[in-house]
């Protein structure tokens, strides 16, 4: 079977947080930067943070309310990484390549997500229980 490289890289790291303005400070501290963007993201009902790093971003978030995807997933496994999110150039060419190599995809229309993104969401039984991010630059 012949591959061809459709994700370009890691966009950046998602981290599910409890407390916002707490992992803020973590990061600043532990990355030596402070974050670049805040931005509340409705569809989603989060908060997101961003940070900066030579390579990719890492994105905190922090729900808005008590149910949620972030919220349930601190829930269910407390704070940590919630997914990884790749780059693309064609996000709707990449989730019919996907789907046609039998990955589930959560949200096979893509939605507007965070830092001016369209977004979808690989499920994580397809991915070894990893969930996988799609992000294409608006």
């Amino acid at each position: 079977m012949k591959l061809l490289k459709k994700m370009d890289n890691i966009e950046h790291i998602g981290i599910a947080v409890s407390d916002l303005d707490e992992a803020n400070e973590v990061y600043t501290k532990l990355l030596g930067t402070k974050p670049y963007k805040q931005e509340h993201v409705k569809e989603e009902g989060v908060i997101t943070s961003f940070f900066k790093t030579d390579n990719t971003k890492i994105e905190l978030l922090q729900g808005v309310s008590e149910n949620n995807a972030i919220s349930n997933f601190i829930k269910k496994r407390g704070e940590g990484i919630h997914h990884i999110a790749f780059e693309v150039k064609n996000i709707i060419k990449e989730i019919a390549r996907l789907k046609k190599l039998g990955f589930k995809i959560i949200n096979e229309t893509p939605k507007k997500g965070a830092d001016n993104k369209l977004i979808c969401f690989i499920h994580p039984r397809s991915t070894k229980h990893v969930l996988i991010e799609l992000c294409q630059k608006i």
